[in-house]
Formats: C-alpha cells, sequence, structure tokens
C-alpha cells in the first residue's frame, strides 16, 4: 500500500486487480440472510467508497444483476474468469457509491466494520466484539454516520 489511505485489493486469480484511492465511507457488517446466502457465510464484510475513488489496475469485472430483499436488485461485480465478487452498487446509493469487499482487498484486516447491521438474523454462534456498533436492523446515516462522511456522501449524490 502506497499510504494509509490507499489500498489494494482483487480476485483470487489476480485477473482483476483494483486500487481504493482513500479510506472507505463506512464499512458495514452485514448479517442479514440475503448476504448469507449470497456470500456463502455467516455476513458480507462491504466498505461503501465513491466509485470514482476506485481505480482498475487490470482486468474487468463482469456486472452481474442480483435480486435483493429489497426487491430494487443489486449490481453485483465479478470476475469474469474465477467469479469473485469484488463490489456491488445497491439502488440505494446508485452507481456512484461502491460496496467493495472488504475480503478482496490485500490486507483486509485495514478496514474493520464500523457497525453490524441486521443483527436480528445473524447466526447465534456468531459472537461481536464487545463494544462493537450493532443494531437490529439497518441505521440512520444521519444519526450515525460521522459528519465527513456525510459530506462525502451528499456530494456525491449531488453529481
Amino acid at each position: 500500500m502506497a499510504s494509509n489511505d490507499t489500498f489494494e485489493g482483487g480476485c483470487t486469480c489476480r485477473h482483476v486487480r483494483y486500487r481504493i484511492k482513500s479510506k472507505p465511507l463506512f464499512v458495514h457488517a452485514c448479517h442479514c440472510s440475503w448476504c448469507q446466502r449470497e456470500t456463502g457465510t455467516a455476513f458480507a464484510l462491504n466498505a461503501m467508497i465513491e466509485a470514482d475513488r476506485v481505480e482498475l489496475i487490470t482486468g474487468r469485472p463482469e456486472l452481474v444483476d442480483t435480486p435483493s430483499a429489497s426487491g430494487k436488485g443489486q449490481k453485483i461485480w465479478r470476475c469474469p474468469q474465477c467469479r469473485v465478487a469484488l463490489w456491488s452498487n445497491y439502488s440505494g446509493s446508485g452507481d456512484a457509491v461502491r460496496f467493495v469487499r472488504v475480503g478482496t482487498l490485500d490486507d483486509p484486516s485495514a478496514m474493520p466494520p464500523d457497525i453490524h447491521i441486521f443483527t436480528s438474523t445473524k447466526q447465534p454462534w456468531v459472537v461481536l466484539p464487545e463494544g462493537a456498533k450493532a443494531v437490529p436492523e439497518f441505521y440512520k446515516p444521519r444519526d450515525t454516520w460521522p459528519k465527513e462522511t456525510q459530506e462525502r456522501f451528499a456530494a456525491v449524490r449531488a453529481t
């Protein structure tokens, strides 16, 4: 990594490589049953980041339209060779914000979750760290996000 605000990652076969050019807006550990099914594990760990701050280094991910609990669907961007999901776009944030799969970073420990969401459907054997911010469903960004995140998100929505 070039600096504390630059992160690199990619798929398993290394066909697609990307660089994130700033710290994320916010990081969700989503425990909803949809994320469990899509990832094949207990939760999804997604870093929200402005799309223009994600730079492709090599390769080009492929779009897979996927149903979602909201009924509005999500766009999952996958490596066309190994099929690893790299990021998603959700209808609420549009194409301007990517939800990067933290596990595809070269150093996933660089982006721990800011909040655990949909813990009402969390697997009972998943134990959250003491003091971790957690909510049973979703939350109000206005009440939860730091001021800088709110400003950055407002700026990206204005474009």
